[in-house]
């Protein structure tokens, strides 16, 4: 492996794992995964981005992209391969006067987020605003502005992508329009996007947060009404649903903190006065043992959860689509995955599940006209489990894959970013019959001998010639 040849052309950097900066640097988001990349190529540029995946190809090593590096499974770092890091490329220029942002694809969504709001405009973007732009956007991206605006995919009008033959090609509804059906939604496996163009949209810079806290068994009938509030609410309001282990939060009486609770609430992106107008409705029936509104920036919410998410947790979780959420689903959610006599489990081992609520103009966009598959969704919901020490992954995984399975029979599919583990099963969930063969074909199109395949992957639609393609195991969360 001739690796002066990459660097003398290469305006980024090439790190190697005898050199200074590589442990670093193949770190990701999940602290489970500790994977050793033969080369690591830190991309200044499209440039550097085609010339790393031409030089993988003709060595034959397999190929991992980090953007932000959140993947629950870690599918950037490949063992013995090249990770293309994209997380030099982080620039985002926005134009006021077209309502239009250029992001590379290294971006955060922080980032993304201040060069908008410096000029009062925002896209939909996820809730932690150190995820990658790009990781979020390919598999369809939820956020506070999706109700409003549709998910983050929605709002590209433009891709420039680095193809399996270390091409530069763009995709929008102009220029190779089945790709840009493909890339909007998923995921990696059609090429490289180095840079999207987003759409922007005027937005307040004001937001409330609204949290009625609940004992377990109070919870049925708060979650009864929060689901009849969904249907009807703003599109200023995201509906949330939280249960888990109370932290040592101060609005919370002593005797209840670290013990099992739920919470019923929402997102309101405006004016924090028309905000409140949505709790009486909330309040109604059994009274909270707790309740907190916070009024925020759009800023301070988009980073409200930063801290929780941060970096250095070992982590595992699963996710569902619900187009329902009746009486045995609900107490499903409640449950955190505890079954029946279990009630020798420490609480503060137990998953936390969390609910999204779906609808708006997510739904309004038709089922095929992205590669996303679920607009019909009421709620998404995901169960996630994070630790510290590794003694603690096998029962905290095996509880949150039980919180996954209590759910699972009320599910009409998954996510495709909160895929772990699931294999073609959950590809399968994730994109139906009718989309999976579509984006099998665009797959055999832009990338026959799955040369991008550590990713959720979608195999070619036909058998090809040629060099051989990885063949790609499910992922399992492991050291």
């Amino acid at each position: 492996m001739n690796i002066m040849n990459l660097r003398r052309s290469f305006a980024g950097q090439i790190v190697l794992p005898d050199e200074a900066g590589y442990h670093q640097a193949r770190r990701v988001w999940n602290a489970i995964v500790d994977r050793r990349p033969a080369v690591i190529a830190r991309c200044a540029g499209t440039a550097d981005v085609a010339a790393a995946v031409r030089f993988a190809r003709d060595r034959g090593l397999e190929i991992g992209v980090r953007g932000g590096g959140h993947s629950i499974a870690g599918l950037a770092v490949p063992t013995g391969g090249l990770m293309i890091d994209l997380s030099l490329m982080d620039a985002v220029r926005v134009d006021p006067g077209r309502r239009r942002g250029r992001v590379q694809g290294g971006a955060l969504l922080g980032g993304l987020d201040r060069a908008a709001q410096s000029f009062g405009l925002a896209t939909t973007a996820g809730n932690v605003s150190h995820t990658g732009v790009g990781g979020l956007t390919l598999g369809g991206g939820m956020g506070w502005l999706a109700r409003q605006f549709g998910l983050a995919c929605d709002n590209v009008a433009r891709f420039e992508v680095v193809s399996a033959d270390g091409e530069i090609l763009h995709a929008s509804e102009t220029e190779n329009q089945d790709l840009f059906w493909g890339l909007r939604g998923g995921g990696g496996n059609f090429g490289i996007v180095t840079e999207f163009e987003f759409r922007l949209h005027p937005v307040s810079t004001a937001a409330l947060t609204a949290d009625l806290f609940y004992t377990p068994q109070d919870a049925p009938q708060a979650l009864r009404r929060w689901r009849d509030l969904i249907a009807g609410a703003p599109l200023r309001a995201t509906l949330t649903a939280w249960a888990g282990p109370a932290g040592n939060w101060p609005f919370l009486p002593p005797g209840l903190r670290g013990r099992p609770m739920v919470s019923v609430g929402y997102v309101w992106t405006g004016d924090p006065d028309d905000g409140r107008r949505l709790l009486p409705a909330l309040r109604g029936g059994t009274s909270p043992v707790a309740e907190q509104t916070e009024e925020l920036t759009y800023l301070q919410l988009q980073s409200i959860d930063d801290a929780a998410q941060a970096a250095g947790q070992r982590r595992y979780w699963k996710g569902h689509y619900l187009r329902e959420f009746g009486d045995d689903a609900i107490g499903a959610f409640v449950s955190c995955g505890a079954r029946d006599g279990d009630g020798q489990i420490d609480p503060e081992l137990l998953a936390s599940g969390e609910l999204q609520a779906y609808g708006g103009a997510i739904a309004d966009v038709g089922p095929g006209e992205t590669a996303f598959s679920h607009r019909s969704a009421l709620i998404e919901f995901v169960a996630r489990a994070g630790w510290t020490d590794p003694a603690e992954d096998q029962a905290r995984i095996s509880i949150a894959r039980r919180y996954g399975a209590a759910i699972e029979p009320y599910a009409s599919g998954a996510y495709v970013n909160d895929l772990t583990d699931e294999g073609a099963e959950g590809i399968r969930r994730a994109y139906g019959t009718g989309q999976l063969a579509r984006l099998a074909a665009i797959k055999h199109r832009y990338d026959p001998h799955n040369i991008f395949h550590l990713n959720h992957n979608i195999p070619a639609s036909q058998p090809t010639t040629g060099p051989p393609c990885h063949q790609h195991a499910p992922v399992t969360a492991r050291k």
